[in-house]
């Protein structure tokens, strides 16, 4: 009795494409996996200003609990470079402090702009703490692209 080998399936046939393909399960990053985590934990005043800057104010897109790195930003708009990080009660303890700093530190190594607002002003005005962060996002203080400004008298 012979066994007959039948021909081997091709591209996109067989068994695997029945059952949904087949190897290893997509794992995300643990930022990411961080990230997804407090976009449903927001605080207050972070919903309060995701509200005003969801609508992409001026065309400035930003988004909400953006991985930078091992970081995690509040808010971050990637076509200017611009980190805003609302700092409640918890930023206060000295360990938080330090860890604030690694992380500032470690975003501006990284070529972007740190802003960080007060939980109490977004409290307070959250559509004047919108409209603050999206000018420092169009007229930023400095340019470093652009050189230095022009001396006094030089034409542009």
């Amino acid at each position: 009795m012979s066994l007959s080998i039948p021909n081997p399936p091709r591209y996109g046939e067989g068994d695997r494409a029945q059952r949904g393909g087949g190897g290893a399960r997509f794992v995300a990053r643990p930022e990411v996996m961080r990230a997804r985590e407090l976009r449903k934990k927001m605080t207050m005043p972070e919903r309060m200003l995701w509200q005003r800057l969801r609508a992409r104010p001026q065309g400035f897109k930003f988004r909400r609990q953006h991985p930078i790195g091992p970081y995690v930003a509040d808010f971050c708009c990637m076509s200017e470079k611009l980190v805003v990080e609302v700092d409640g009660s918890t930023h206060d303890s000295l360990d938080r402090a330090k860890f604030d700093d690694r992380r500032i530190a470690f975003m501006k190594e990284n070529g972007f702009r740190v802003l960080r607002v007060a939980a109490r002003r977004v409290l307070a005005d959250a559509d004047a703490t919108a409209e603050a962060i999206v000018a420092r996002a169009a007229g930023p203080l400095h340019q470093p692209a652009a050189g230095p400004p022009p001396r006094a008298g030089e034409v542009t």
